[in-house]
């Protein structure tokens, strides 16, 4: 790395032992790998033999995953069932040494899990158990003083919406409230998203902020337009519009926007990279990092995850030896665009189903 990037192992460094909280739709995501070598006789549908089973964090569970593995001290707020797919998730964050206290178990509500069968690296389905009615108001409220509690206590909040009944305007201003500043960054999905007013960020991706400003994004200036209207509705600092192969463009409030070109040379998997995002984004600006610095830093972190099957997180280590090798994209003005030098030709994306 050379002398002009040194900041990137410093600020890796200062990111560990941060304190962010985790507020959000908690999923246990299921995975059986193997290979297809006939089909059923049953149906026209492969058979696939499997060779391991595996459980991750999904939803907000790979938010906390994420920083984990860049060294944060993590506490998680979220609802799981009282069924064997929450006793997993407990575990699972056991094993991260990460602060489940304010993981609310409700009876009657299962744990949301995704079951993917994956063959040859590619997905061949999905089934989905869940439930998605608004969650116990005295269980929101439980979780909102907890929330309150950690006042002075963190250095950063993430907020990751997926439509699951959590997220509501009441745990969003339980820690607008603290009168010792925090990073707040949110994730909304469109239709929630009014809940979020206040806070210093947001991170949508296209289709998102299409849905959320109501207009169509086919150009730049499209893009421009939909990220003021977001910073309208939510008083937000800043929006981060992820744009998948294109990179993610910053927005904020009395500046010229910046471009980050997309870095990845082959894309295997862009599920959970958004969760990557806001992780590596929000510790860096945690441990003090300029905006641009902590956007170049995430979209470093993006690269290496995307690189990888299932949802991945991105260690200090990857991070740095992926900057090594594929360079560092200082964010640009709109007009001053170069595109990303390849280092082995067009990113190709392998479809999972």
């Amino acid at each position: 790395m050379t002398a002009a990037h040194a900041w990137i192992a410093q600020l890796l460094r200062a990111m560990r032992g941060r304190r962010i909280a985790v507020i959000g739709d908690l999923m246990l995501d299921e995975w059986y790998w193997g290979s297809v070598r006939r089909i059923s006789p049953e149906a026209p549908v492969p058979v696939v033999e499997v060779d391991d089973h595996t459980y991750t964090l999904g939803g907000a569970g790979n938010v906390v995953n994420n920083l984990a593995a860049l060294g944060a001290k993590v506490s998680v707020f979220g609802v799981i069932g009282g069924d064997d797919a929450g006793d997993r998730m407990l575990a699972l964050f056991d094993r991260l040494g990460v602060d489940a206290r304010n993981v609310a178990r409700v009876t009657g509500r299962p744990t949301t899990q995704k079951m993917r069968i994956v063959a040859h690296n590619q997905q061949v389905v999905r089934a989905d158990r869940e439930a998605i009615a608004p969650i116990d108001g005295s269980v929101r409220q439980r979780l909102a003083r907890a929330l309150a509690q950690l006042d002075g206590k963190i250095d950063g909040v993430i907020i990751s919406d997926y439509g699951k009944g959590l997220v509501a305007r009441q745990l969003v201003q339980a820690v607008r409230g603290f009168s010792r500043a925090a990073v707040i960054a949110a994730d909304p999905k469109p239709q929630n998203l009014d809940a979020f007013d206040g806070v210093d960020w947001i991170a949508p991706n296209v289709a998102e902020a299409q849905s959320a400003a109501g207009i169509p994004i086919k150009s730049d200036a499209d893009l421009a337009r939909a990220a003021k209207i977001l910073m309208q509705r939510t008083h937000a600092k800043h929006v981060l519009v992820t744009r998948g192969e294109h990179g993610m463009s910053l927005f904020s409030k009395g500046e010229q926007p910046l471009w980050v070109p997309a870095l990845a040379r082959q894309v295997y998997d862009v599920s959970g990279a958004g969760d990557t995002v806001m992780s590596t984004l929000t510790l860096a600006l945690a441990a003090g990092a300029t905006m641009a610095q902590a956007v170049t830093l995430a979209n470093l972190a993006a690269g290496v995850v995307v690189e990888k099957l299932g949802t991945a997180t991105a260690s200090a280590k990857e991070i740095a030896a992926f900057a090594e090798h594929r360079g560092v994209q200082t964010p640009l003005h709109p007009g001053r665009r170069q595109p990303a030098k390849p280092a082995a030709g067009k990113p190709k994306r392998v479809r999972r189903g």
